[in-house]
Parts: structure tokens; sequence; C-alpha cells
């Protein structure tokens, strides 16, 4: 494994983003985390939690379709556990979209009920969306509030100027522009993010994103990847036994794969950066099946 993957990559967009932040959030009562269900620690912002101090939070887990289901349960209790209520959402879909909505809801009714002591009747819960790029924020966006129009892209300030969505009668969004990055602490998240599609592939190498991704995949979830490209389990044993290096026999069953595929260069040679890219690529879609990369502790 090479050691070139410490990336030391914190936008200096960030300070302003967060000094924006800082700024709206005097204005709303409540913080929507989006996280890649997936990943949902290396898909924090490290610092969402100093930023937000002692605002009430509320962790969307978008993405979930793509997720391990039983992984699913235990981020969930993770979250609940420490006392964030958290969400499993699926923005394609719509699914879990209204759980979001009913849990806001519940978690500012005593402040509801406060204000109306007071006689302040009427106003609407404010929500802020927080994430970095590429959980799917426009998708969620769109589908909470019910709309089509927003630009959807995984480009950095897409969004742009600040905007109240209105969600229903009672909660509002605010929009917020300027992106979160995450922060490349160990070689895991930095991993973690090239395979989900946030780094872009021109930052880490490809075949060494794809090697550790198949090292991932034939122990973790080696039955999905099995059935995607046609391999028992026996044959995979036969090779990873084989007297070699272990990284040489991952590599040969990452090749397997693009022969199998067709990714054959002259000298009849397999092509293993389209080879990377295709499993990569069919990763990141779904196909091959549900796979949570992270798991709670």
């Amino acid at each position: 494994m090479s050691n070139n993957m410490n990336i030391n990559w914190y936008p200096g967009h960030m300070a302003k983003t967060r000094k924006q932040i800082a700024e709206d959030l005097k204005i709303v009562d409540i913080v929507i985390e989006l996280l890649d269900a997936r990943i949902p620690i290396s898909s924090q912002n490290p610092d969402i939690a100093e930023i937000i101090k002692g605002k009430k939070k509320i962790v969307v887990l978008n993405k979930c379709d793509l997720a391990d289901e039983k992984e699913n349960v235990k981020w969930v209790s993770y979250f609940e556990n420490k006392g964030i209520p958290a969400v499993l959402v699926d923005s394609n879909s719509g699914r879990g979209i209204d759980n979001v909505i009913k849990k806001i809801e519940k978690m500012m009714e005593e402040e509801k009920a406060k204000q109306s002591e007071k006689g302040r009747v009427g106003r609407k819960i404010r929500a802020m969306i927080l994430g970095i790029p590429n959980v799917g924020k426009s998708s969620f966006i769109n589908r909470i509030s019910k709309r089509t129009t927003a630009e959807v892209g995984n480009k950095p300030g897409v969004t742009k100027k600040k905007q109240w969505i209105r969600i229903n009668e009672k909660v509002e969004l605010l929009d917020t522009p300027g992106v979160l990055w995450p922060k490349f602490e160990s070689e895991e998240v930095a991993l973690n993010l090239a395979f989900t599609g946030t780094i872009k592939e021109d930052v880490l190498e490809i075949t060494e994103v794809a090697y550790q991704l198949v090292k991932f995949l034939l122990k973790n979830a080696r039955e999905n990847f099995c059935n995607r490209y046609g391999f028992t389990n026996e044959y995979i044993e036969e090779i990873l036994n084989r007297d070699n290096p272990e990284n040489f026999n991952i590599y040969d069953i990452m090749l397997e794969v693009g022969r199998k595929r067709g990714c054959i260069i002259s000298g009849g040679n397999i092509d293993e950066e389209k080879t990377a890219k295709i499993i990569l690529d069919e990763f990141k879609n779904g196909k091959l099946g549900r796979v949570t990369l992270e798991f709670p502790n």
C-alpha cells in the first residue's frame, strides 16, 4: 500500500462557509446534518459539532438504499445513543422524508409550546441543512420541498444565494450556500470518500482505490462481489490461499474481473485502469448490492 494517500485538502473557502453558517445559525431552530448511510463517520465534517454548538440537531442518513439494512439499523441506534435523532432516507425514492419532517416537528414541540405561552403563535420552525459534497443534498432538498427545480450537481458551490424553502405550513428550510468539506484524517476516510465518489478519481490513483475496494468487499461483502462478477467462493478461496503476498492474490482477482468484462489490450494483457473504473462505477451505482463501508463501534 502506497503512502501517497495522505491528503491535506481543506479549501480556503471553508473559512468563509463557516462564517456564513455561524451567521445563519442565529436565525434557525434546528440543524439537519446530511450523511451518506454507507459512510456515516467519513461523510461528516468534523467541525460541525463545534460550529453548531448548542443547537438542536437531527442526522439524516441518506442513500440508505445503497447501505446494508442491518448496518442501517445499527447506525440509527449509534446516533440515538448519543442523544442525536437519526432518520434513514433515500432521497431518490422519497423513502424516509416524511419521518424527517415528523421528527423535526416532534423535537420542536416543547419550544413551540414555550413560544405560544409568550403569545408568539404561528412562527414557522426554521431548519438549516448541512453536508459535504455528494451526500445528495440537492436531491434531498428537492424531495422534502417537492420541487424539481434546484440545480443538482457535485460541483462545489452549486447552491449560491440564501433562500428559504417552504416544507409545509409548519417548517421552512434554509438552504446553505457554500461547501463543507470532510477532513481526510486517515487513509481509511480518504478511501471511503473515494469509493463513494466524493473525491474525484484524479485525486487518488484509480487502480489503487479499486484494489482497496476489492480487498474490502472480499472481506466484508464477498457474496455481493461473487454474485456480480460470477465467481464462486471456492474460486476466491483458491486464489487467496495461493503462496503469494496477499496483495498479489487480490490484484489477480481484480484482473479476472477485467478479463470477464473484456478489458483486454494488446498482448492479451488486462487494462487495469478500465477494470478499476468498472468496479468503482458499479459500486457507486449500487450494482454490487447494498454495502456499508463503516461499522459503528
